[in-house]
């Protein structure tokens, strides 16, 4: 896959560049900025671009506008310290495919950009209520608890920390994503994730 990682902290850039590049062996491009970005998509189209929000000349919503504009297919994610409700509404409504904290953890990033790749849109913990003021879907094969599990799974929590959240133990949670993926037909969590989002209601 080839990525285009766009942030004005070079620290950043580096770090993320060596570890998709390593973790996913990935190729992976760097941007300061989102003017720079939106230039090197014209000379190399990337599959999946990671932006940061804040940057000079040309901020993350902004470049991901001009980018779809361009190249409706490059997927975007935002990737930023900030999770804050207009920068999430603006990026969103800009064309991105999902927003992500730095925060996340690594192995976190690259599913969820697997996830992108396959067509899902994907939010960090606590973002995807302000991004999508939905409900949760319901599917109608699903318990209201495994929908529940369901959602959380989307949402990029693991069997430890959905545990924590609804008081279930791991083991519990472990047998009803098994379930889940049984009655959903599906083979892993990013399978359940890109399936989530693409039916959520």
């Amino acid at each position: 896959m080839n990525l285009l990682i766009v942030d004005d902290d070079g620290l950043i850039r580096d770090s993320l560049k060596m570890l998709l590049e390593l973790e996913a062996g990935w190729t992976a491009r760097t941007a300061g900025d989102g003017d720079e970005a939106y230039q090197m998509c014209l000379s190399d189209k990337p599959d999946i671009v990671l932006m940061d929000i804040r940057m000079p000349v040309c901020d993350g919503v902004e470049a991901t506008r001009k980018i779809k504009g361009g190249f409706p297919d490059v997927k975007i994610v935002m990737l930023t310290t900030f999770a804050d409700d207009g920068y999430i509404s603006s990026a969103i409504d800009a064309g991105a495919d999902g927003y992500l904290l730095k925060s996340t953890p690594a192995d976190g990033i690259i599913e969820r950009i697997r996830a992108v790749e396959k067509g899902a849109q994907v939010f960090d913990k606590g973002v995807r209520l302000s991004a999508k003021k939905t409900a949760e879907p319901l599917f109608d094969v699903l318990t209201e608890r495994e929908n529940q599990i369901l959602s959380l799974v989307a949402a990029g929590l693991s069997n430890n920390e959905i545990a924590s959240k609804l008081f279930l133990s791991q083991g519990t949670v472990r047998n009803m994503v098994s379930a889940i993926l049984g009655k959903l037909e599906l083979r892993d969590r990013t399978q359940l994730a890109v399936y989530y989002w693409k039916n959520a209601k």
